[in-house]
């Protein structure tokens, strides 16, 4: 008699997306991201940090202050990531599992590479002008977006 309980798939990549932004070495904000095809294979992964061949050491993690002593102006985020990790391969009616709901230029990111849904977890910049350009730009592409609720609370990983 087999299991029966297994994670769904929604579960499962949203899994690895919160794996994936266990990577992030931003002390505030943690992202990750998971981008899946219609066949349920993982086509690329991604979490929120600076550019490669940047030193983390180098650059400031600060959220607040003057713009360039910031994080912002130089933190790649995971949703962009994920699509620049995916090295030309086709996107086209993939689906991108993230932990916080995409910001606007990282929906420009999502829509222009064909990604037609969108799992998140928390929406807790709702009300922010990103969040709503954001939103604006899914309806009017016609991108998907779903709210996970996960018939599950964590899951466990254990190294023995």
């Amino acid at each position: 008699m087999k299991r029966t309980d297994y994670i769904s798939w929604d579960e499962y990549f949203m899994g690895i997306s919160l794996l994936s932004g266990m990577r992030s070495k931003d002390p505030s904000t943690q992202v990750g991201a998971c981008i899946v095809d219609k066949n349920n294979r993982i086509v690329s992964i991604g979490y929120n940090g600076f550019v490669n061949g940047c030193s983390d050491e180098d650059f400031p993690w600060e959220r607040e202050g003057e713009f360039l002593q910031t994080k912002y102006p130089y933190v790649v985020h995971a949703e962009q990531n994920a699509i620049l990790n995916a090295r030309g391969k086709s996107l086209e009616g993939c689906s991108i599992y993230v932990n916080l709901f995409p910001c606007h230029d990282c929906a420009r990111n999502i829509i222009q590479s064909g990604i037609k849904k969108i799992y998140y977890l928390d929406d807790k910049y709702a009300e922010t002008d990103s969040t709503k350009a954001s939103k604006y730009m899914f309806e009017k592409a016609k991108v998907q977006c779903i709210k996970l609720e996960a018939s599950i609370e964590k899951i466990e990983i254990l190294f023995k």
